[in-house]
């Protein structure tokens, strides 16, 4: 069984549904966050870069993130959406980007520079979808876990 290195819980600021994960030299990222972004696609793989799809148009996600020393087991439960994409850091640190903030003051500690896989699932994209579309803004409606691991 894979051993749990780092866990911690954030709360990302989503607009325009997208926000992403990006390493945290700015300058290694050929194509920073916002640039590319694909409308619709839940989990996008760029270089240094991955792009989440949120089904909220302006909202506060949950987002727990953990970094494990091997494949963790799947999480439990059922998602409305998941995905998989490998990730590349040069520093060893991910940093959380928004559509309206740009860079925001989350930082993930992965430990070290290398290949890493990256699982993510997601929960309450209907209920956001209708939240946000009726009421204007949710708060923790939509929630992400997102696993990485080092890439064998």
């Amino acid at each position: 069984m894979s051993e749990l290195l780092r866990q911690e819980v954030l709360d990302v600021e989503v607009a325009f549904r997208g926000f992403g994960f990006q390493e945290s030299d700015d300058n290694m990222v050929p194509v920073p966050f916002g640039d590319n972004f694909e409308w619709g696609v839940f989990l996008q793989e760029h270089e240094r870069r991955f792009d989440l799809f949120s089904a909220g148009h302006t909202h506060t996600a949950g987002v727990e993130v953990r970094v494990w020393a091997a494949e963790p087991p799947a999480a439990q439960g059922q998602w409305d959406e998941q995905g998989e994409v490998d990730f590349e850091t040069t520093t060893g640190d991910v940093a959380v980007w928004t559509m309206t903030l740009g860079r925001s003051d989350h930082l993930i500690r992965l430990g070290e520079p290398g290949w890493w896989r990256v699982r993510v699932g997601c929960t309450g994209r209907e209920e956001v979808a209708r939240l946000t579309q009726t009421e204007g803004v949710a708060y923790g409606v939509e929630k992400y876990v997102i696993d990485f691991w080092p890439k064998a």
